[in-house]
């Protein structure tokens, strides 16, 4: 194996100096996201601050998340980010009259409409990763944050998450999707893994076995987008098939991430080599064997396509870079867990189109969308906006399986989640 293979090729000290070196260069490059009031500016394509685009709540937790990360690392300056984050959070993100938060501020400082679910999940998970990192007031917050979520979006009797209400939360949206729910699962994990609150494991496990059904039923492409009852919205925006949050069809990126967190549920609940946890893993297997077939390498270029139709034929064909980093931390999970080399292939074949493609070697950071031909698109994430997927598959590859990030970071360094 030659010295460029050994550098994509997972537990070598080439790959593990080559990940190293990549998080440490993520971190340095957002460190320009606080705006005055805190909330995150949406970065450009050399991490300078877009200041023309809204100020979106995801956006801040994400930056919260990964410097608090950033604190566990010792990267330096991560602690006034996640303080600067967490202002925004507590500050001109918050609806301090009808609860919950915003979506986000306009570039004029105007509330943005709403109350969106997958904005709330992204709290919890900033919140939780900050009290790790030790940071003021991040407890209050996570006890803040858990209490909103369990009034307005969880459902119990269902077992799944609402999506979106309106502002004053007196209308709820009949839509109902999956990739809050998602989000979710990663958040509730975290909190579990965090304060050692088991109830957020178990309803994490509910939503999972949801997901699970659904996918079986359908050749394992998670069916997005259902009706208020729970039913598959199979036709939905076929119209608009590129829609940032509400693509047509399957997002087959969607079922890269969705097996690593169903293994991480099964093995932080089962433990990892119990009769219980195997059917969850070898439906993650599924889930990420369907994805790598409809999606990597399938219309004449590297790359994994943004979406496909329900038999498994591309829609689009952008290839969106989240999706390469949940590739590059599915395959790296799986391999651990089954040992299977197809897994360790699969891991250096993402690295080496990484490495080659969708690094930015000049502005630092990775190209959020590329079209067909693996050239620069900006239709739908135009500029770098945060750094969390790209981040994350930095870490993941050599930590825990069977923990969530933030803690997993923290015991590699050396402390107690």
């Amino acid at each position: 194996m030659g010295e460029m293979n050994r550098k994509y090729q997972i537990d070598t000290e080439e790959n593990r100096a080559f990940l190293q070196e990549r998080a440490d260069e993520l971190l340095r490059f957002g460190h320009k996201f606080p705006s005055p009031q805190g909330s995150s500016w949406y970065l450009g394509d050399d991490g300078t601050p877009w200041k023309d685009r809204n100020r979106e709540t995801w956006i801040t937790c994400r930056m919260a998340h990964v410097y608090s990360i950033g604190c566990l690392l010792g990267h330096e300056g991560s602690e006034e980010l996640v303080d600067a984050a967490l202002k925004g959070l507590n500050g001109e993100l918050k609806d301090v009259e009808n609860g919950g938060w915003y979506p986000g501020r306009t570039p004029e400082g105007d509330i943005l409409p709403d109350k969106q679910c997958y904005a709330h999940a992204f709290v919890i998970l900033a919140a939780t990763s900050a009290m790790l990192a030790k940071r003021p007031g991040a407890e209050e917050l996570l006890a803040e944050a858990l209490e909103l979520y369990d009034k307005r979006f969880w459902n119990e009797e269902e077992g799944l998450s609402c999506d979106t209400w309106n502002t004053a939360f007196t209308v709820l949206d009949d839509y109902r999707g999956v990739n809050a729910n998602m989000h979710t699962v990663e958040a509730f994990l975290a909190v579990a893994d965090a304060t050692g609150r088991e109830e957020y494991r178990v309803r994490a496990g509910r939503i999972v076995d949801h997901v699970i059904a659904w996918a079986k039923d359908n050749e394992w492409r998670i069916p997005e987008h259902f009706t208020k009852d729970w039913q598959p919205d199979l036709e939905k925006n076929k119209e608009k098939p590129d829609d940032p949050f509400k693509p047509y069809g399957a997002t087959p990126g969607h079922g890269i991430e969705w097996a690593r967190l169903i293994t991480h549920w099964a093995l932080s609940t089962y433990g990892k080599n119990t009769e219980k946890a195997q059917p969850y893993v070898e439906a993650a297997e599924k889930l990420f064997n369907r994805a790598i077939a409809d999606a990597w390498n399938v219309d004449g270029a590297p790359g994994i396509v943004y979406t496909t139709d329900w038999s498994g034929k591309p829609c689009v064909h952008d290839r969106m870079h989240w999706t390469l980093a949940e590739a590059i931390n599915t395959s790296a999970v799986l391999y651990r867990v089954t040992g299977k080399q197809q897994y360790a292939d699969n891991y250096a074949e993402f690295m080496q189109y990484l490495d080659e493609t969708v690094l930015d070697h000049v502005n630092g950071s990775w190209f959020h969308q590329l079209d067909q031909n693996n050239q620069l698109l900006g239709t739908v994430w135009p500029g770098k906006s945060d750094i969390y997927h790209a981040l994350q598959s930095m870490l993941i590859p050599y930590r825990r399986v069977d923990t969530s990030i933030a803690c997993a970071v923290k015991e590699t360094a050396g402390h107690a989640c």
